[in-house]
């Protein structure tokens, strides 16, 4: 079992959730953030630190956002790890409640 990163954190990428990872499964992106299912432990405590509740463990990721759990696994293995916070994009306040995302991920 393992983490997801949910398209709400593209174009916002806040880190909150970087600092608190107790294995460093974070791995960024230009304008996302991935969960490497191989390095995550299940242990939640990204979950409350992510301002646009992007993160949800495996089962509970909604119907409409399946392709996530493999795009997390695609992506974390071609992306370099963070583990410290940088706080979010420049323009993330203004993309966080948008919706329909997926066209403006950048890989």
């Amino acid at each position: 079992m393992t983490h997801v990163v949910l398209e709400s954190c593209i174009r916002c990428k806040y880190t909150d959730c970087v600092d608190v990872c107790p294995v460093d499964c974070f791995r960024e992106g230009p304008n996302f953030l991935t969960i490497d299912p191989d390095e995550c432990i299940d242990c939640a405590v990204c979950i409350p630190e992510c301002p646009v509740n992007a993160i949800v463990p495996e089962e509970d990721v909604p119907g409409d956002q399946q392709q996530f759990i493999a795009l997390n696994a695609e992506l974390s293995r071609k992306w370099p790890s963070i583990t410290r916070s940088k706080g979010g994009l420049p323009d993330a306040d203004e993309w966080k409640d948008v919706k329909d995302k997926l066209a403006e991920l950048k890989r």
